[in-house]
Parts: structure tokens; sequence; C-alpha cells
């Protein structure tokens, strides 16, 4: 008898583990949308003039455990010291549990942004935990849940007090001695406004009345520590708002901004819990006064009600932001840093007031000791009173004194030519502080354990702050364990079910690609450690790069940009110094479809152009005549064009081509937005359309997880005359900087990387090619119950629209109706109303196999029978299973006295009988919850009326 040998490729990613329908079940799916084969459906949908005509390639694709063994090499080119140069960044203890059951479980960081309410309880509720840390540590009335990094938080802070200050001037104060990144990207911002930036000495240069607000640090780059009340209070008289970027931890020992008269406070919590990750990523914070909170941008957690009227948590004050308002919102920002805000909120859940006063107490004590020994070998130390960072004065021996500590396995900051600057931290050790001083000639035991404190007696906090009973509990770590287990629990996340959301890419995110985030090669690097000890960063971002200037057609990409939105922004920029460089800065103005992602139009007012909107024909392709007529009209001063591609609508529209060169006759630069690159990876690449810019996000098209709602990466790829104005580095002198890191949120690129090398070229391209299978397929089966809105020739990109304004006229079921339903059959809802009011967008990604998305496809087709029911008067027209929508466990044991059962309403088609979600609240009220806005956690009364 002859061995027949098996065929099957057990290693093969590509196809074994990340594209989800078997070979056997594609065939069956073609056979459904009537094609041939893949190869011939891609023909069908994907204009021949686009398609790409020589395959990406970069190697053979390497298997899960050949990628660790590349990423344990890479690693191991890092050095991994201990970082004590500060400016920002720390050295942090995440406690074990906090990793293993937040930073490292799908349940958290596979989630989607919380949308979708009733889905969301669990991480909406640590974001309000979050809010609360905030608040209490700043003193001020209302946080958000959470921003990109300081510096960006700063940017905004400007924003927030030129929209919000009595004053008329054009100019904005900055504290010399905030972080130098910060002053890098408030620049950024403020240059494109128009506004000017004075950086000086509060005390001396600020002149209240030719500004319209001020920033300071506190403490200070160098240490500083100062009392910011007075010059507050002048600027308040001169009608100017106040901003104090705080390190949080310090706020635990000194008197908080909103207690000197801060109007808003930004910051990081990075040192709570959060590796550095070679600059990110990390959740920046702002709180403001209670009334600044309308124009306050960023998510804000609320509490509200749901249909029984029992508390439940919602994303808040939802119009102020760029998906409502377009280029009237409070700014562009989408992507936050949620998945870290978390962690950072249950840093001080874990360790309490006390435990987070201790820690700073400990790191101060450390700093003082070092001071002390430090100044009896006669060195100057400055200042007389800090928190954890010390300048000290050594004159020409400075190179010499680094490099000594450096041997030893310590980094420290290059401060001028004279002196250096040490930022402790929790990880700091009698160990280290003798290395220090050995690295300055000084032969010392640290053994005088004396407890000494230099904290300027004036700023020593006396107020309370975390005092409500979530950051009370028990701390042992069974319970914490299962208070983190109890709100993942709450929530619908990839773990769980398909997310068909269209526009979001939620496609696996592969353990194979995550696990290295937490290997301390790549979490402990500082952002601004020397060169030499970041060579297997240099390489991974290096070998990146080409691959996504392989995809895309692009000559250079810059990786700082750390949100889509913030791409957007950046590539703008980039556009923007561009045109100065010409001698065409007058140029300002930006053509965006009505179809657009809200982005867009944020993001281009936030550089100061202005927009002009293009019409759509009834097709939903861009109307041509329309936006020739306007690209001729403002021939003059045209900046840029933004367009989508595949279109917002789901579809590969034939004239991207002559957009683009109708856009250049006229010297516009095109930025092509890369939110659906998971269209055309493989297939077609936007610098062949004649595109000179996009953004990509990571966090969609190359896998990074969306965390809840961030983090998220968008470089931008750029043509190479644009190379040049690209972002520069934040401590560097060449300006345009859009994130206070170099490259961002650097540590998440890894998952990108990993991903393109476990893909290959190939898997890739396969991958775009089945993901458009998935949408077909969707398309295909509900067809017959939902009007597939934007088609050509019958198929579909990527993405579907299901047209289910017919059951509102017919059956009186909104659009809110059926995604609430869908929580029932356990599936998140695909895109409401976007990008056409009434109608849900359907994304599957290449990603679910086809046992789910027959799944999706039964719970839609049965809610499309039930609303059929009311029609037909089957169903009563408010009495049914879509009005009541989502059921709860209250619903299934509670009183009952509905027209239709219990099993219909908790069972639905699609629903798990044994593996059931049940959300854990019923229907949340909006409008309750904007009317009674409440953003922090309740207090303790109301969770014992809520027990009554």
């Amino acid at each position: 008898m002859t061995y027949k040998e098996s065929n099957y490729a057990p290693y093969d990613f590509a196809n074994r583990r990340h594209i989800g329908p078997s070979p056997a079940e594609m065939a069956e799916m073609l056979k459904a949308v009537g094609a041939p084969s893949l190869d011939a459906l891609i023909d069908e949908i994907v204009p021949d003039d686009i398609r790409l005509k020589t395959p990406l390639a970069w190697g053979k694709a390497l298997s899960e455990q050949a990628v660790l063994v590349k990423l344990r090499s890479v690693a191991d080119m890092n050095r991994v010291m201990t970082s004590f140069i500060g400016q920002g960044y720390h050295g942090t203890v995440t406690p074990p549990p906090i990793q293993r059951n937040i930073f490292e479980n799908p349940a958290w960081y596979t989630a989607y942004t919380p949308y979708q309410p009733e889905i969301s309880q669990g991480r909406l509720e640590a974001l309000l935990n979050y809010q609360t840390m905030i608040a209490d540590l700043t003193a001020l009335d209302v946080a958000n849940a959470s921003l990109l990094d300081e510096g960006t938080a700063a940017a905004e802070a400007v924003a927030l007090c030129q929209r919000s200050a009595k004053s008329k001037a054009t100019a904005f104060f900055v504290d010399q001695d905030c972080h130098p990144q910060t002053i890098a990207v408030v620049k950024t911002r403020a240059e494109a406004l128009g506004w000017t930036v004075i950086v000086g000495n509060p005390f001396a240069d600020l002149v209240p009345t030719k500004v319209f607000g001020a920033l300071f640090q506190y403490p200070g780059t160098y240490g500083h520590v100062h009392d910011f009340t007075s010059v507050i209070a002048s600027l308040h008289a001169a009608g100017a708002l106040a901003c104090v970027a705080a390190d949080p931890l310090a706020l635990t020992v000194l008197k908080a901004p909103g207690e000197m008269g801060a109007d808003i406070a930004i910051g990081s919590t990075q040192r709570f819990g959060v590796p550095m990750g070679y600059g990110g990523p990390h959740a920046a914070y702002m709180a403001v006064k209670d009334g600044l909170k309308r124009n306050m941008p960023g998510r804000i957690v609320g509490v509200s009600i749901d249909a029984r009227g029992n508390r439940a948590y919602r994303l808040s004050l939802q119009t102020r932001e760029q998906h409502i308002r377009r280029e009237k919102a409070t700014s562009n920002v989408c992507t936050a840093q949620a998945l870290l805000a978390v962690m950072a909120s249950m840093y001080a859940v874990f360790h309490g007031p006390e435990g987070l006063k201790a820690i700073a107490e400990r790191i101060h004590r450390k700093t003082v000791r070092l001071a002390k020994g430090l100044e009896a070998a006669g060195f100057t130390v400055e200042p007389a009173a800090f928190f954890d960072t010390i300048t000290v004065e050594v004159g020409a021996v400075q190179g010499a004194i680094l490099k000594s500590a450096e041997a030893a396995g310590i980094n420290l900051r290059r401060v001028g030519t004279t002196k250096i600057g040490i930022s402790f931290d929790e990880r700091a050790t009698r160990a280290h502080t003798e290395a220090i001083w050995s690295a300055f000639g000084i032969e010392r035991r640290d053994d005088d354990l004396t407890h000494e404190y230099r904290l300027p007696s004036a700023l020593v906090r006396t107020s309370d702050y975390l005092t409500h009973p979530v950051f009370h509990m028990n701390r042992a770590e069974a319970e914490m364990t299962r208070y983190m287990r109890r709100l993942a629990d709450r929530d619908l996340a990839l773990d769980r079910a398909m997310i068909p959301l269209g526009s979001c890419t939620m496609k696996l995110n592969a353990t194979a690609e995550m696990m290295a985030l937490s290997w301390p090669e790549f979490a402990d690097v500082h952002p601004f450690a020397p060169n030499n000890q970041t060579a297997g960063y240099a390489e991974m971002l290096r070998d990146l790069d080409a691959k996504l200037c392989q995809v895309t057609g692009y000559d250079a990409f810059s990786m700082q940009p750390n949100s889509g939105a913030q791409g957007e922004y950046a590539g703008l920029l980039t556009i923007q110094a561009y045109h100065r460089t010409n001698g065409q800065g007058h140029r300002d103005i930006c053509l965006i479809p009505t179809s657009a992602h809200g982005t867009n139009p944020a993001s281009a007012q936030m550089v100061g152009m202005k927009v002009v909107v293009v019409g759509v024909a009834p097709n939903g392709d861009i109307d041509m005549d329309d936006f020739r007529a306007k690209a001729e009209q403002h021939s003059a001063n045209l900046a840029a064009c933004m367009i989508t591609y595949p279109s917002t609508h789901g579809v590969f529209e034939t004239t991207a081509r002559e957009i683009c060169e109708i856009t250049h006759k006229h010297g516009g630069q095109v930025y092509l937005d890369g939110a659906n690159m998971n269209a055309m990876v493989g297939l077609s690449r936007p610098g062949d359309i004649g595109s000179d810019v996009s953004h990509l996000n990571l966090h969609k098209t190359f896998a990074i997880p969306h965390g809840g709602g961030g983090p998220g990466m968008g470089p931008i790829g750029v043509k190479a005359h644009l190379a040049p104005h690209l972002p520069g580095n934040p401590l560097l002198a060449d300006g345009g900087a859009v994130s206070s890191a170099p490259y961002g949120s650097a540590s998440v690129l890894l998952i990108s990387w990993a991903y393109c090398l476990l893909m290959g070229g190939e898997g890739l391209t396969q991958a775009t090619k089945v993901a458009i299978l998935n949408a077909n397929y969707i398309a295909n089966r509900l067809k017959s119950a939902y009007p597939i809105l934007y088609s050509a020739g019958g198929r579909v990109a990527h993405e579907c629209i299901l047209d289910t304004r017919v059951m509102k006229e017919r059956a009186g079921v909104t659009v809110d109706d059926v995604a609430k339903r869908l929580v029932d059959c356990g599936f998140h809802a695909p895109t409401m109303s976007w990008p056409v009011a009434g109608t849900l967008m359907v994304e599957p990604t290449e990603s679910e196999p086809k046992a789910e998305l027959d799944r999706f496809i039964t719970a839609m087709l049965g809610i499309a029978a039930e609303a059929e029911a009311i029609v037909e008067g089957k169903l009563d027209a408010e009495d049914n299973p879509l009005k009541h929508a989502p059921h709860t466990v209250e619903d299934l044991v509670g009183e009952w006295n509905r027209s239709y059962s219990r099993e219909s309403a908790c069972f639905p088609p699609g629903a798990f009988r044994v593996d059931k979600y049940w959300s854990p609240v019923n229907r949340v009220d909006n409008v309750y919850g904007d009317r009674h806005l409440i953003c922090s956690c309740p207090p303790l009364e109301s969770y014992m009326d809520a027990a009554e």
C-alpha cells in the first residue's frame, strides 16, 4: 500500500489562522454570489485601470513560531536600560493582574469604541473610574476619557482656550519649563491657525493682556515646583484662561491645579502602570472647570438610566464630536487611548489613594537621598524643593558622567552642555542611587534611610482625593481579578462575536502579533533613549516603512501620528508646508465630498483650511460636475481635496484618477483617506492612482486592536515631493511635530510588522480578496430583506450598506431598534446612520468564518421577519421584541406582561442557547444622560439606592 502524504500546511498563518473561510467554504460562498472564482469576482469589482500589475513580494511568509523568533532577535538588538531621563516618561511597575487581565486580555483589547452602550458597560465603568481619578487628582469638575499623549492634550488645551476665553488676543503663553516635546507640538498647532506662541518665564515674561491663555508645567521639566495661583488670577482678570500640565502622581502630594484656580489640567497617566514602549501608547488626560465641559475635546463617559430606570453608562455630549459636527467639531479626535486609560484607572483601584501617595512619597524620599549625596560631594543641585526630578550642574564633565552612568545601565538626561537631569520613578532602588553617585565619582552607600522631604511647604496637598468606594475596595488579588473579570463579562468584544462595523475593519488581532509588546526589550525603552540603545526598534521601523511603501505606492512614511485623525492632521500640515515652500502659502481651500469621514472636515479646519463641500451623485459617487466646477472656482487658492477610496459607500468609483488629475491641474494636492485600505492591499495602490498623501489606520487594515477606543496608529505615506515636509522630531528644531514621541505609539507598530511578516505579500492580497468576498456574500444573502443602497453592477467592495429605512416606513422600526435587537442575537451592531442616515453599514472583514457570517445573516433575516410581523399585525407596533430590545436576565426571570414570549425575546434567531451573551442593561436613555450630566463615579448613596 502506498502511503498518502498530507498536503495540509499547518503553519500557513494567512490561510489557516487569519483568513476565516476555508477553501471549501469560499467555494460555497462564491457559488452563492454567482462568481466562478475569487479572482473573477475581484475582476468584476476593482477597476482594471487601477489594478496593481506586480504582486507584493518580500519573501516567504513566516509561521507564528518563526515570527516570535524574529521578534526575539530584534528585541535583543535593543539595550534594556534603567532610564531616569524623565521628561514626561517614567519607569513604572505594571501590576501583574492588570498586565494579564487587561493588557493581554482580548476581552479588553479587541473591543470597539463604546458607541453601543448596552454592550460596553464594563469598559464604560472602567473609563468612568478614570475620569473620576483625574477629576479628583486635579481638583477640577469634569475629565474626559483620555487623549493621545501629553503634547496632543496640550495642543487641544490651547485650542480650547482660544474657543472659550473672553480675551480677543491672538497669542498663547507657554512656560519655558514645559517639556520640550510639548512645546514643539503646541507650536505646530498654533502655527497652522495663525496663533503666536510666546515661550518664557511665567513670573517675568507673561503679560496677561497679550494672551488668550497660558500653559504651565507642574512640576517643571527640570524639577521646579511653582505655585501659579497669582499668575492664574492675573490671567483671569484679563479674560484669559489657564492650563496646567500636571504629573498625576505628583498630585497625590502636591496642591492640585484646580486649587490654584486653573481652568484646564492636562498630562499623561503613563506612570500609572503603563510601560514606556519607546513613546507609547499611553493615555493622556484633560480635566476642565464645569463651564468648559461642552467645549472639551475627546469622549466623555456619563451616567444615565436604562429602560427599567437602572443606572447605565454611556458616551455623553456626542454632538461635540467630529462624526456629527464635522468642521464645526471641538476637535478631530476619533481614536483616544481607552485601553491604556483602563489600565491607569485599574492601577489607581489596585493601589487606592493610600498606595498612590505611598509610592509618590517613596520616590520623593529616594530623590532627596540622591540629592543629599550629590550636594555632600560639592555638586550644585537644583531646585531646592522638588518632587522627583533634580538638575545637577556638572560643567565640562557632563559627557563623562553620562557615559559612566550608561556603562552602569542607567540613562540620565543631558541638559544643555553643563547640566544633567535625573528623574526617579517607582522602580528606582538603592543600587540605582549608588550607581548614579558612582558615575559622578562619589563612593557612598545609600544606607541613611531617614525620611526627609523637600516638598515646598506651601504646596503640600491637604485635600482628599479618590474618595469613591471603588478606590477603597478590598485589594486582595482575588478580589481585583474578579472585579476586572466582572467588567469584561459585561462587554461584547471580538473574542465573543463578529463586530461588523462598516469602515472600522474589526479583523483578527492574532495572539502571536501581540506577544512582544509585553517584553521588556520593547516595553521598557524610553522614547528619548540614545540611538545606540534602540537598534531593534530602528530595524523594525525601517522594514515596516519599506513594506508600507510597497503596499501603498508612496515613497516615504512618517510613523509619528498616533491615530487616524492625527494622520489626517499631519498629512494636511505636510501639504501646507509644501505650498509654503513653493511660495503658495495662500492656498487654503480643501474640497471634501459630503460622504467623507467626519474627521476629514474637522482635520481641515484644524490646520486653518476652509472646507468647500462637494456633492454626491444619486449612486453615491462624487458628483464630478460639482467637483470640476468647484475646483475651477477655487483654482487660485485650492490647497487640497480629501477623498476616501474605495468610497465611504463601499464602492470602487471609476473616477478616482480623474479627481486626482483635476486637483493637480488646479495646483492642489490629493489626500486619499486610507480608512478603506483593507479593500486595496495587494490589488491597488493610492500612490499609483495619483494621490499625494494618505494615512493608514494600522488599527484597522494592519491588525492593531481597537482597545475599546484606542490605541491606534495613523502613519502617513507621501510621494517624494512631500517627503521633506513630513512631521519633524519633537526634540529637534525642524518643526511640524504632531506627537510627543518621534515615532508616536511606537510599541504597537510591532503588531503591524508581525502581521506583515506572518501574512507575506501573497497572504495580504488574499486577505483583501476574501474581505471583498465576505461583504458580497452578506449583501447577496440579505438583499431580499434589506435593499443594498449602493453597488456597482450588483457588487460591493469590502462593505455594504443595508437600507433599513423601509422598515421605518412600513413597521415603525428604526435603525436603533435593529441595532439593539442584534444585541439579543449576540452581535455588535454595524455602523449606524453613516454615511447615510437610517442605514447600517456592514464590514465583515476577511477574518470571519462562514459560520459566523451565516449566524449574522440569520439574525438579520430574523429581525426583518419580526418587522414584517408588525406590518401583518402579528406583533404589536409598540409592544414587540424590537422596541424593547435588548432584553436582560431581568426580563427572563422578572414579571412578564408583554404580548410576545420570553423565549422569542431572549433567544431570537442567531443567538446561542448555551453561550448566550446577556446585555447587563436594557436600552439606555441617551436624552436623560445628556440632560442630567454626571461624568464621575456616582456617590455611595446611589449604590445603596440601587441595591434597595
